[in-house]
């Protein structure tokens, strides 16, 4: 039970530091689709710059523990495609979806519905294109290529980190901004990674897309299936996460009366209308696109790109590539 209250805890700072830095609103991630917004960029490189110091000296200390996610290379590469592409129609990530529902984002209800059904599908579809994920070059981490915890890779760490700050404070937000708040979430969240990847804690990064295939299984009747058998553990852990963020910012909402139902946003009627229909539909598409593209690459935007990212590994990092690529891409095709 104490187990259970510590993981509500850490989901409820996730949704608190997510809220706070307004990293989970439409407006935000869907701007970034075509880099006119950069917050949600910014954030992330900043988190992984100041994550890969703390961890580094974390796991060196014996504290805590490597958890690198395999290179396997066609679901890193097309998983990061498909899931830019979600992003970018959606408007959300599998750990802000059920931040903005809290909020009262219908849309983000409906995202859910369609990242639960994605979920669902590829577990129902796993055995027929698990070939497609045989392409694995292991756990490469920076660690893994310098092979020891020397001089070298300490000094390693703290270049590319600096490389990171300095792009998250280089790159532009947009027009204008000087809102420093993604600031203080990106370093906020690179600390509450730290913690829950501690021995002493969870043991573990922070992830957010498992819940949807877990949540799929069990209303799907797949819960016999061989992918629930793989992801049953921390599809569980997540779930609990989740919760806690969804919790903790629907009080906050309510108490502070934010809390208001909305469908359609100010970004997405200036480009398709105010007709609620088309904004259903894309959705529950966009939902389905992103969390299969999760499940593919294994991760999304906390599990893999943040937490894989604070560890420096190859495959976090390529995968973190192809999503804005994917994103571009299908942020410029919307806009035509």
């Amino acid at each position: 039970m104490s187990h259970i209250i510590l993981i509500l805890v850490f989901g409820a700072l996730f949704g608190w530091i997510i809220d706070y830095g307004r990293l989970n609103k439409y407006d935000v991630i869907s701007a970034q689709a075509g880099f006119r917004n950069n917050t949600v960029l910014k954030a992330i490189l900043l988190s992984i710059g100041v994550g890969a110091i703390l961890l580094s000296i974390l796991i060196g200390l014996g504290w805590a523990g490597f958890h690198v996610k395999p290179f396997v290379v066609w679901g890193v590469v097309l998983g990061g495609l498909l899931f830019g592409a979600g992003m970018a129609v959606l408007g959300y990530c599998p750990g802000t979806l059920p931040i903005s529902a809290a909020q009262g984002a219908v849309d983000a209800w409906i995202g859910i519905a369609g990242g639960v059904l994605g979920g669902w599908f590829y577990t129902l579809i796993y055995p027929d294109i698990s070939g497609l994920l045989d392409f694995n070059m292991g756990k490469i981490s920076l660690f893994s290529l310098v092979g020891a915890f020397s001089w070298l890779y300490y000094i390693l760490v703290l270049i590319i980190s600096a490389i990171f700050i300095l792009l998250a404070f280089r790159i532009p937000t947009n027009k204008g901004a000087t809102d420093k708040r993604w600031a203080i979430a990106g370093v906020l969240l690179a600390v509450l990674n730290s913690i829950v990847f501690l021995k002493a804690t969870t043991n573990r990064p922070i992830g957010a897309s498992t819940t949807y295939p877990y949540v799929g299984a069990h209303l799907g009747g797949l819960t016999n299936s061989v992918y629930y058998q793989k992801i049953q553990t921390p599809g569980h852990w997540e779930l609990i996460f989740l919760t806690g963020a969804f919790l903790l910012v629907l009080i906050r909402s309510l108490l502070q009366g934010n809390f208001k139902w909305r469908l359609i946003y100010p970004r997405w009627a200036d480009q398709f209308g105010t007709a609620k229909n088309k904004r259903i539909w894309a959705a529950l598409i966009g939902g389905f696109i992103l969390i299969f593209g999760a499940r593919l690459a294994g991760g999304c935007t906390s599990g893999h790109i943040i937490s894989g990212g604070m560890q420096l590994a190859i495959s976090s990092l390529v995968f973190a590539l192809f999503v804005f690529l994917g994103m571009f891409l299908t942020g410029k095709v919307l806009r035509k």
